[in-house]
Formats: C-alpha cells, sequence, structure tokens
C-alpha cells in the first residue's frame, strides 16, 4: 500500500478538505483548557478595580447582558450558569441577547464609520404659534400628509399649513360655538382631509378645491380618532364604537365594531393594511383582522395597559411589531404617559411625546429610543406644557409636536438618512424643513 495514502488513514488532512459546520448551542461547547491562559482569564472576571480593555463597550448592553444571563428560562435568579437540560428552553432568552448584540454591533459600526456621528438637535428649527388649539389628551387634530402640508383644528377652524413655501389655507370653518372638529386625517392620496367633530359629524374635504364632497354618518358621539387604509376609512368615537367606511360606496358603512368599555382615542393600520390596532380609555388594545371585522372577532385583546392608550404605531421596516403608548397613570411600561409615537423610517429608532406623568425625568419632553434594546438615545430639550399631538413629515426626517402652550415645535431629529440605504421612497425628492427663524 502506498504509504502517502497509509498516513492520509489517520491524518485529519482528509477532515479539512471537506469541513462540517456544527452548531453548538451556547454551554454545549467545552473548549480547549491547553489553549487557554487561565490565569488572565481568572483576573479579568474577579477585578472589579479596572474598566474592561474595550472603550467602546457598551455599558447599557453590558448591564442587559448580565441580567439575562443571571436568570433562568422561567425568570428565577441564580448565582451561576446552568449546564443541565435542553438547549431548546434557552432560546428564547438567546435571540434576545443576539437581537441586543446585532443592535451594539450596528452601534460600533456607526462610531467606527468616517462619517460623523449623528446628534440629536439642541433646539427646534422652527416654532409656529397655535393659538386656540384645544388641550384634550383624548383629541387627534394634527397629520402630516403625503404632499407635505399640515393639516391642524385650531379652535373651529380646520387650517393648511405648507411646510414647503409656509402658506396657509383656511380649509373649514364650523360656525355653532359648541362644535368643533376633535380628529383631522390626511388620505393616503393627500387629495381628501377627513375631520371628526364633536357633535359626531364625519366630513370629507377636497384640499385642492377646498370643498366640502361627503358627509359620512353612524357615530352620536365625539369622534376623536380617524384612519385610513386606502379607499376606507375608520373612526373611533366616545359611543364606544369603531365604523368602517368606504368611501366609494353610496352606503358607506360596511361594519361597526363594538369591543371597548370605554371612549376610542387611537386607530392605526398596519403597512400592509390587512391589521387594524385600536386603543380605548379603557386601557385595552384590540387587534383586528381585516376579512373579519364585520363578525366583531378580534384577533388579540391586550390589557398590559393602565391607562388610556391614545399612542399607536406600527414598525415601518418590521410590519408584526407595535408599539402602544399609554397615559398619565400607566406604569407597566418604560416609556410613561406617551402621547404620541413615530418611528424612524431612517434608522431603527422610535420617538415618543411625553405629558403629564409620574416621573419628572420625560414629562412634556420628546424622548428618542434605539430599538429593540429600548435604550434611551436622548431627551429633546422640553417645555412648560405637555406635548398633545406628534406627526412626521412624508421625508422622514422631521418631527412636530403640539403642544398645550398652543404652540407647534418641529424638530429634525431623524436624520440625516444613511448614504447607503436600500429603502427608497416615492418622496425622498421632498425636501426637509431648513432652519429658519421661529415665529
Amino acid at each position: 500500500m502506498d504509504s502517502r495514502l497509509q498516513s492520509n488513514w489517520y491524518s485529519p488532512t482528509r477532515l479539512l478538505s471537506s469541513p462540517v459546520d456544527y452548531d453548538f448551542p451556547g454551554d454545549r461547547f467545552i473548549p480547549n483548557r491547553s489553549l487557554m491562559d487561565l490565569d488572565q482569564a481568572h483576573t479579568l472576571l474577579t477585578s472589579r478595580s479596572k474598566e474592561a480593555s474595550t472603550p467602546k463597550a457598551n455599558n447599557e448592553y453590558r448591564r442587559k447582558l448580565e441580567e439575562n444571563l443571571t436568570l433562568d428560562c422561567e425568570g428565577r435568579p441564580f448565582r451561576m450558569l446552568v449546564f443541565r437540560g435542553s438547549p431548546k428552553s434557552n432560546r428564547k432568552s438567546s435571540r434576545l441577547i443576539d437581537e441586543m448584540r446585532r443592535s451594539d454591533e450596528e452601534t460600533l459600526y456607526t462610531c467606527n464609520n468616517t462619517k460623523p456621528q449623528r446628534c440629536l438637535p439642541k433646539r427646534e428649527n422652527r416654532i409656529l404659534d397655535a393659538p386656540r388649539l384645544k388641550d384634550n389628551f383624548y383629541m387627534n387634530i394634527m397629520d402630516w400628509g403625503k404632499s407635505n402640508i399640515l393639516a391642524i383644528a385650531l379652535g373651529t377652524m380646520l387650517y393648511l399649513w405648507n411646510a414647503e413655501n409656509a402658506q396657509i389655507q383656511i380649509l373649514s370653518n364650523v360656525t355653532r360655538e359648541d362644535d368643533y372638529p376633535t380628529s383631522v386625517s390626511w388620505s393616503e392620496d393627500a387629495k381628501l382631509v377627513a375631520a371628526g367633530y364633536k357633535c359626531s359629524r364625519l366630513e370629507l374635504w377636497d384640499v385642492e378645491t377646498c370643498k366640502l364632497v361627503r358627509n359620512l354618518q353612524g357615530h352620536n358621539g365625539r369622534i376623536g380618532i380617524t384612519a385610513w387604509n386606502g379607499h376606507m376609512l375608520t373612526s373611533g368615537s366616545r359611543d364606544k364604537a369603531i365604523i368602517n367606511h368606504d368611501v366609494r360606496a353610496r352606503y358607506s358603512l360596511t361594519s361597526r365594531i363594538q369591543a371597548h368599555a370605554s371612549e376610542v382615542c387611537g386607530l392605526k393600520w398596519s403597512s400592509r393594511g390587512n391589521i387594524l390596532a385600536s386603543g380605548g380609555n379603557d386601557n385595552r388594545v384590540y387587534i383586528w383582522d381585516t376579512l373579519r371585522m364585520s363578525s366583531s372577532q378580534f384577533l388579540h385583546r391586550l390589557n398590559d395597559h393602565s391607562s388610556a392608550v391614545k399612542a399607536l404605531a406600527w414598525c415601518p421596516y418590521d410590519s408584526d411589531v407595535l408599539a402602544s403608548g399609554g397615559g398619565t397613570r400607566d406604569g407597566r411600561i418604560k416609556i410613561w404617559n406617551v402621547c404620541g409615537l413615530e418611528w424612524n423610517r431612517h434608522y431603527k429608532e422610535i420617538l415618543s411625546g411625553h405629558g403629564y406623568g409620574i416621573s419628572s425625568e420625560n414629562q412634556f419632553g420628546l424622548c428618542l429610543w434605539r430599538y429593540p434594546s429600548m435604550t434611551k438615545l436622548g431627551v429633546l430639550p422640553g417645555n412648560s406644557s405637555r406635548v398633545l399631538h406628534l406627526s412626521q413629515s412624508p421625508d422622514g426626517l422631521t418631527a412636530v409636536a403640539a403642544r398645550a402652550k398652543e404652540i407647534l415645535c418641529f424638530w429634525e431629529v431623524f436624520g440625516p438618512p444613511p448614504a447607503n440605504s436600500s429603502r427608497v421612497s416615492e418622496l425622498d425628492s421632498l425636501l426637509s424643513l431648513k432652519t429658519s427663524p421661529i415665529r
């Protein structure tokens, strides 16, 4: 027999020519101790006098990692890693650690990039007076349309403000003093504005002609929230009902849902248009499938909030993720008293607007959070009045907050977008608001 063949019989070279990938689930991999410097490892594990040698280590990530490594799969504390049981029971916590690790790696990549790191703005780039702005948590009277026009209700009048040329136009005016707009929303094609009123009226206005084109019936109480889904307009009211209108049909009412035990103050359709989230003053969030809404059968009912749920926002890059925020007495989530939520379409971040709350740290402020670790990136300088409404420009760079002090504050908080971004929108040609003199 050839000597070369005899040597290959026991040589590992044969295995290297066709390597096999193995998946070692966590603690099942035991390293070769002969290749380890055990003295140095012991010093690094026991010494608390020096910080880690890696200067770019994320302290928040390390803290969350330590929390996850000191709890078992059922949330019970223990003091050391447990080498027993099936690795399947630890996969949930492993996935959480992997998500935080990926988020931390993205942050390190941004820091190592040659481009300057994003910084939160220190002040608003524009402030507008908003006289007669209603200080009411349950109303939704501001919306920024895809045509870069901001619709807002001030007192009995509905205004349109063009963000490109700063021109102001009056769309409607209510002559009755006991009636006024309580909800405003743009259609997806930016041709119509839906306006709900205190006296249960729901109107559709043509923006180009400034004419009323339709009245929609069905509610018998204040309409505090409206949301579009293509040609479908969904409205929520103080009468506890959710109504779907097909604005193309002569008889527009397609379904009526009575699930909430109190006023409906939050509605948001998912980006795919197949799922609706509703929030109410009964502290509950309902998830609805558009194909089953006529039967009033919900997909999920979330009872984790302890105050009214107004702020709802679907993640733009993960359509199955929903962010929700509760009111003043809601102490079950980390974001206290959320009055509005807006996802950053360029980075994995979410902006929250706050009102009255137990914690003075976030009171009246705008907070930017990293997703999914929910690490606070910073707080925009606050004001002496709470945030009532929060909306986002069509290019996804600027956020506007309506405050109870009757002012609108514009922040370029979401930009600039990354140069290598693969998500190209048809509205990328729109320019963001530039710095201009206040008032």
